[in-house]
């Protein structure tokens, strides 16, 4: 790192220093928060009250736990997940987590996609069919051709609007004593509708193309502060590894309060009313009407459409960055689009199928709580080769995960792989 770029990020002020170190962590703990993740804790909300908001504190520690592994794995061996993999572990490995990461980045761009279209029509009547292509190239075009940083620093704040659940939730008045309750003490119910919501919930808050794209932008931001090759990225300092800690808690915190928020507005609002299904986004847009009234479709038409544009370009660049390492491409956010043809190419193929797959007519709050299913389906697999990355000192060396950090990962590979069996075994 420059002399000057390490001065600038380890400031004497501790304020100045905590927001300088933001960056990776606060990125990918935003964008879980995607229109997925909000219609699936709203959902959440809406059936099971206040059922579910235990899984809002339960599942900070493990989220944290995998997606600081996935940023050490970024900072320590200078390669994304999908490289780290590849030097170290059969090719069927890699070739199967690079399959199932495809598969379910495709579907949720299709559902985010059609979400922000519904959204844009909730608001304008203009046609889904329009507004998906439109959003589709306009997202393809930003990324392939806005610089690194400045992206980066668009992608930190387009979720503040997610705040307004915060208020939300409170002008609705519920009892906090029950909500207090309802927060630490979990409530598990044995039926389908409640095991598929839990699914649902876990798939969006630990979702597997966080990994990859945790672990790649690690390494995308030692790029833009100058280390170019693989050699000067390797390793990390105790600084690195402490300001990664920080960085991906803030963003896993941040995640989770938005997460408790909505599940608490739509609890408060929708399900005392006896609106237990949301199948519209003007019945989910309902839950910010104590903080917005008449306004409040428009709130919610912003925050899907802002939370969809910092989601769907981390979908499509997770996917990139694991296919061109699983081929030894170059890869890269910042690389102009002659170098880097092959790696945007996977990149507009990942966004043009998720728009083809809108084609479909599916529901689109159904196809976006389906979609955080799938992930919660697709999570233990991946999890598992986390974990096993993290542990492995052949890659790692000293900075292997210890043991909390281990017995943390492998809680969150347990808890996703029991779920996942749960749903099957009330399937069927």
């Amino acid at each position: 790192m420059p002399e000057t770029q390490a001065s600038d990020r380890h400031s004497h002020n501790p304020l100045v220093r905590y927001f300088r170190l933001l960056g990776p962590g606060l990125v990918t703990g935003a964008s879980d928060d995607d229109p997925s993740g909000i219609t699936t804790y709203a959902v959440a909300g809406a059936a099971l009250g206040f059922g579910m908001l235990w899984t809002a504190p339960a599942t900070l520690p493990l989220m944290a736990a995998v997606q600081l592994s996935c940023a050490r794995i970024g900072l320590v061996t200078g390669r994304g997940l999908a490289g780290a993999i590849r030097g170290h572990y059969p090719r069927a490995f890699l070739y199967s987590a690079c399959l199932l990461l495809l598969i379910a980045n495709v579907f949720n761009i299709a559902a985010d996609l059609a979400g922000m279209a519904d959204a844009t029509r909730m608001l304008t009547g203009v046609p889904s069919l329009l507004s998906i292509p439109v959003f589709g190239a306009g997202i393809l075009l930003a990324t392939v051709y806005l610089n690194y940083a400045r992206f980066a620093q668009y992608l930190k704040w387009l979720t503040a609007v997610l705040l307004a659940y915060v208020l939300a939730a409170f002008l609705a008045k519920p009892n906090w004593r029950q909500v207090a309750v309802a927060s630490f003490t979990p409530s598990l119910v044995w039926d389908t509708t409640y095991i598929t919501t839990l699914v649902g919930v876990l798939g969006t808050t630990i979702s597997p193309y966080l990994f990859f794209w945790q672990a790649s932008h690690e390494v995308e931001q030692e790029k833009a502060q100058g280390r170019r090759t693989l050699a000067q990225r390797r390793g990390a300092t105790a600084h690195e590894l402490a300001d990664a800690r920080l960085d991906v808690f803030t963003g896993m915190f941040f995640s989770n309060v938005a997460m408790f928020f909505i599940m608490l507005a739509t609890a408060a609002t929708l399900h005392p009313a006896g609106r237990t299904e949301i199948e519209t986004a003007r019945q989910a847009a309902e839950a910010l009407r104590p903080l917005a009234g008449d306004l409040a479709y428009g709130l919610f038409a912003l925050g899907i459409i802002g939370t969809g544009l910092l989601a769907v370009p981390v979908l499509a660049g997770s996917a990139s960055f694991a296919v061109a390492e699983v081929f030894g491409w170059r890869s890269g956010l910042d690389l102009s689009p002659r170098r880097g043809r092959r790696f945007y190419l996977v990149f507009a193929g990942a966004v043009v199928a998720g728009m083809l797959l809108d084609l479909a007519g599916t529901n689109p709050m159904r196809m976006l709580f389906l979609c955080a299913v799938l992930n919660g389906l697709l999570a233990p697999p991946l999890l598992l080769l986390v974990m096993l990355v993290g542990r492995n000192r052949a890659i790692m060396g000293e900075h292997a995960n210890g043991p909390w950090l281990s017995a943390l990962g492998w809680t969150a590979t347990a808890v996703m792989s029991l779920a996942a069996v749960a749903f099957f075994v009330t399937e069927w």
